[in-house]
C-alpha cells in the first residue's frame, strides 16, 4: 500500500528554537497552489477505434479533438496530487506505470500522488493494439501508446509548471440524461432502458480559483458511458462537447472531466450522433454552470493525503468441469477463451486465480474525500459508499474507470443477474466471471484506505 501524508507540526519544538516567531509557523490550511495544462492527443489519419465491436474499418476524419488534460494541485506543505483525464476509453495499466515511473524521477511522486481516469469514449483510438486484426492499424496502436505516455507526461510537466497560489471549492448539480441500461427480461438482462434500474446523478465539481480572483481550472465528473456520438470519428463524445463548453467564454481556463461509475449507464436518448452527443454535453455543462455559480460552495482546507493500493478481486468457477462446459459454448469469444485456459491447464501451466484492482483515496482535509476505483464500475458502488458514508463531515466523491481499463466490474447484484456487465463483456478478457465477494473486497480497500488517510 503506498500511503501519503504530512506529519503533524510539532509546535512545540518549533518554539524552543524559535519562540518568538511561534505563531507565525501556524500553517493556513487554505493556502493551495494549483496548476492545469492540455495537451492535444488526437491521432494522425485514420486509426482504428475502440469501444465498439462491431467496427469493420477504420475511422474518417475527425469531428472534435481529444485531449489529455492535467491538474496539479498542491497543499500549503507543499504535498502534491496530479490529476489527469483523457478523452479515451480508459487507462491501460501498462501505460499508466510507465508514466507514474517517469513523473517519479521527474518529479519525486509516487503512485499514490497519481490518478488518471479515462472519460470512456467509444470514439478514441486504439491505445495499444490489443483487440486490433487489422496488423496496420495494431502497429498504430502500439505507436499510439508511446505517443500516449509522452503526452501524459507533458500535460503533468506543463501543469506543475504553472502552479501558483490558488483557492478551491467543492460543489455539485444534477444532470438527468443517464439511465439503467440493464432491464430485467424474463431469466435475462437486456441492454434497454431500464427507468427503474440504478443511477446516479450527481454532477460534482471542483473549482480552482487564482490570486487574482478568477477561475482557473474545472474538475467535474458524471456517471455515464460515453456512448452517444457515431461511431467512425475521433472525437470526446458528450465529455469532450462538455469540456469544450465550458472552455468557450473563458480564456485559459481548463475543464477536466472524470468519469464516474458508469459501466452500467446509457446516455438517453441515444441515436449515435454527433448532434447528440453536443446536447448531452451541453446538458452536462449547464449542470456545471450551475453548480459554479448557483449552488453552496464548500471552501476546502488541507492537509491533502492519498493513498493507492490493489483489492485481490476474486474469480468464481474456473474449475476444469466449468471451462469444459463453457467451451461448448455457443458464444465464439467465451468458447475460444475457454479452449484456450483448458489447454493452459493441460500444459502444466497455472490460471490466474484473482485480478488486482486499483482503489486509490484522495482526502482534501476534512472536506472532501475522492475514491477511484479501476476498471468499468457498475454505479452502485458508487451509491453504495454514500449510502454508507451519508451524513459525514467529508463530501465523496466517485471515480470509476481509474488506473487501469481492465474490463467491468459489476456489483453483486450485477454479477448475481448476469448479463453483458455481469459476465459476458468480459469473455476474451479474464477466465471467469467474478466472485460474488468482489464488490466488498472493492469497497472494504476503499474504507481502508481512507482510515489509513484520515490522520
Amino acid at each position: 500500500m503506498n500511503i501519503r501524508f504530512l506529519p503533524g507540526l510539532i509546535l512545540g519544538c518549533l518554539a524552543l528554537l524559535a519562540p518568538a516567531a511561534a505563531a507565525a509557523e501556524t500553517p493556513d490550511l487554505s493556502q493551495w497552489k494549483a496548476g492545469a495544462a492540455s495537451v492535444d492527443i488526437t491521432p494522425d489519419g485514420p486509426v482504428w477505434l475502440v469501444g465498439f465491436g462491431f467496427r469493420t474499418k477504420p475511422s474518417e476524419g475527425v469531428a472534435h479533438p481529444i485531449y489529455a488534460k492535467s491538474l496539479v494541485v498542491e497543499d500549503y506543505a507543499g504535498v502534491r496530487m496530479v490529476f489527469v483525464t483523457l478523452d479515451l476509453l480508459g487507462i491501460p495499466v501498462d501505460i499508466r506505470n510507465a508514466v507514474v515511473k517517469q513523473v517519479g524521477e521527474k518529479h519525486h511522486l509516487g503512485a499514490e500522488a497519481v490518478l488518471i481516469n479515462g472519460s470512456h469514449t467509444h470514439s478514441g483510438p486504439s491505445m495499444d493494439g490489443r483487440g486490433v486484426s487489422n496488423p496496420t492499424f495494431k502497429k498504430k496502436g502500439e505507436e499510439y501508446a508511446v505517443f500516449l505516455t509522452a503526452k501524459i507526461v507533458q500535460a503533468i510537466d506543463e501543469a506543475i509548471s504553472h502552479l501558483t497560489p490558488a483557492k478551491l471549492f467543492y460543489t455539485h448539480a444534477r444532470a438527468g440524461f443517464a439511465m439503467n441500461r440493464r432491464l430485467p427480461v424474463g431469466a435475462e438482462v437486456a441492454n434497454s432502458p431500464n427507468p427503474d434500474g440504478p443511477v446516479d446523478h450527481d454532477v460534482p465539481v471542483l473549482r480552482v480559483i487564482g490570486a487574482d480572483g478568477n477561475l482557473k481550472a474545472i474538475l467535474f465528473g458524471y456517471a455515464c458511458h460515453n456512448t452517444s456520438a457515431n461511431f467512425q470519428t475521433i472525437n470526446g463524445d458528450y465529455a469532450g462537447f462538455a469540456q469544450s463548453y465550458l472552455q468557450e467564454n473563458r480564456p485559459g481556463v481548463v475543464a477536466l472531466f472524470m468519469l464516474g461509475a458508469a459501466a452500467d449507464q446509457n446516455p438517453y436518448p441515444r441515436h449515435l450522433s454527433i448532434e447528440q452527443a453536443k446536447q448531452h454535453g451541453r446538458t452536462l455543462a449547464n449542470a456545471v454552470e450551475t453548480a459554479l455559480i448557483v449552488t453552496k460552495q464548500r471552501a476546502l482546507n488541507g492537509p491533502m493525503r492519498s493513498a493507492f493500493d490493489t483489492a485481490a478481486i476474486d474469480y468464481a468457477d474456473i474449475s476444469p468441469a466449468d471451462l469444459a462446459r463453457r467451451a461448448r459454448s455457443n458464444n465464439p469469444t467465451e468458447k475460444n477463451r475457454a479452449e484456450a485456459l483448458l489447454k493452459q491447464i493441460a500444459e502444466g501451466k497455472g490460471i490466474a486465480k484473482s485480478y488486482p484492482c486499483p482503489v486509490q483515496v484522495v482526502r482534501f482535509g476534512p472536506d472532501l474525500t475522492l475514491v477511484a476505483i479501476g476498471g468499468e464500475t457498475t454505479v452502485e458502488y458508487s451509491l453504495r459508499l454514500k449510502r454508507e458514508i451519508a451524513g459525514a463531515a467529508s463530501a465523496l466523491w466517485v471515480a470509476g474507470y481509474s488506473n487501469d481499463y481492465f474490463g467491468y466490474l459489476g456489483s453483486r447484484n450485477v454479477i448475481l443477474g448476469g448479463g453483458y456487465e455481469g459476465y459476458s463483456a468480459n469473455f476474451g478478457r479474464h477466465p471467469g466471471p467474478w466472485s460474488t465477494t468482489t464488490e466488498d473486497r472493492v469497497i472494504g480497500k476503499a474504507y481502508e484506505l481512507m482510515q489509513a488517510t484520515n490522520r
